[in-house]
């Protein structure tokens, strides 16, 4: 068994397109190399990482496409699209992460395993749509899109984004094979956008269907099955705040599982911004057997910082 930490790290999809640019590959490959930096700064530490990565603008952008393309040639479905996302995105993280690991004289390989997660057919996301993708939109493209069979939400006055079944994740398919390669040493990109959500359909088997799962909950799955040390969830935010919004407003550096499971019932974290995060912490350890296990929520280029407590917030069992 290799040694050193076992850190399950999830990237946010805007670390990759950031929300005032355009998000074509030039600047995708770009972004990623930025972001390649605080991940070897964690390798170089002695860690061991599997990184995941959201993909909320990109699949947006990905169906658009998609959909403008139609009258030329068939259309993707959206878990094919997830799938072709998931690749695309996992071969420039995994390149410009082995650039700046060679650059650095620690010539490694990343490899991106192309990975299923297992949703129930019945689960209510399907009926109730609510996870946001792709860029923000006028209201003259809401109401266009919306006749092409859409589903939209307005986020601000005048402003709409696509809003998507977002089924929770039940069983990492590749998990298995995953844990060899991690025991092997290897450096692996997995779960991508949250991984291509399939369901089990008697007398038919595994069949795709039509959602994006959210990557902070398919990330906790995985970090629980693999028993990982820590869960490093890297965004654009220093540290979780209590009473967003609010004239009490504050930010928290430490909160233990049950504190974090009565704020996030009280509605503390919103659903489409904090909420899956908190709730994948408390999903990865109330799953974890290691009594130091934690989850940690911080900025991505303080990430080593914030994997040592000097930024971010971190969650613990007590």
């Amino acid at each position: 068994m290799p040694e050193g930490q076992l850190i399950v790290v999830a990237l946010g999809g805007n670390a990759i397109t950031r929300p005032d640019e355009e998000g074509n590959v030039r600047e995708q490959f770009a972004n990623s190399a930025t972001a390649a930096r605080p991940l070897a700064d964690l390798i170089e530490a002695g860690n061991r990482l599997v990184i995941t990565h959201g993909n909320g603008p990109q699949i947006g952008n990905f169906l658009v496409r998609n959909d403008a393309a139609a009258a030329e040639i068939y259309p993707l479905p959206m878990e094919v699209a997830v799938a072709h996302v998931q690749g695309g995105m996992g071969y420039m993280i995994a390149q410009t992460l082995m650039n700046e690991l060679a650059a650095r004289g620690r010539g490694r390989v990343v490899t991106t395993v192309v990975t299923t997660v297992l949703v129930d057919r019945d689960d209510p996301s399907f009926a109730h749509p609510t996870k946001p993708i792709g860029r923000v939109l006028s209201k003259a493209d809401a109401e266009r899109y919306e006749r092409n069979g859409w589903t939209l939400k307005e986020i601000k006055p005048g402003q709409f984004r696509r809003v998507v079944a977002s089924p929770k994740p039940r069983r990492v398919l590749e998990a298995e094979h995953i844990r060899r390669a991690v025991e092997a040493g290897e450096i692996l990109v997995v779960c991508g956008g949250g991984g291509i959500p399939v369901i089990d359909e008697p007398g038919q088997g595994l069949i795709g269907t039509r959602a994006v799962i959210d990557k902070d909950l398919a990330s906790a799955l995985l970090a629980g099955v693999l028993d990982a040390d820590a869960m490093l969830i890297l965004t654009n935010v220093d540290r979780v705040l209590l009473d967003y919004g609010k004239p009490g407003e504050r930010a928290v550096d430490r909160m233990t599982l049950e504190q974090a499971r009565t704020w996030l019932e009280q509605g503390q974290f919103p659903p489409g911004s904090m909420g899956p995060k908190i709730e994948g912490a408390v999903n990865f350890l109330k799953a974890s057997t290691k009594p130091h296990a934690r989850v940690v929520i911080g900025p991505l280029f303080h990430a080593a910082d914030a994997l040592a407590g000097l930024t971010g917030t971190c969650i613990s069992k007590a």
